[in-house]
């Protein structure tokens, strides 16, 4: 099923509400002006408001498991709207909120 390429401007965020951002975009695929974003590049999280009582800690980065199977750039996968990432340390999920609109893919 088609999803919107993940772009640099959408927000994510942690299941905590932590605003979670691109360590490095990928410049040679650009959607609504922006570049997008390829599935080994990590998102680095700030403001998660989770304590656990065990001591683990907030959300601190995000690694992504899931891709796009057909569209590549330099050979690897770009992100899409339903791609699906793990947090370290607590292995909660991202939440895609709000990205671009006009570009599909599989």
């Amino acid at each position: 099923m088609p999803g919107y390429l993940l772009h640099i401007g959408a927000t994510v965020m942690c299941m905590h509400a932590g605003q979670a951002q691109p360590t490095v975009p990928n410049p040679r695929v650009l959607v609504s002006n922006q570049p997008t974003v390829q599935q080994t590049n990590p998102y680095l999280i700030a403001g998660c408001s989770f304590v656990p009582p065990g001591g683990n800690g907030p959300c601190v980065t995000a690694q992504w498991i899931t891709a796009s199977t057909r569209i590549k750039s330099n050979g690897i996968p770009l992100l899409l709207q339903d791609s699906i990432a793990v947090c370290t340390p607590t292995g909660t999920g991202l939440n895609i909120v709000l990205t671009q609109l006009r570009v599909k893919g599989v």
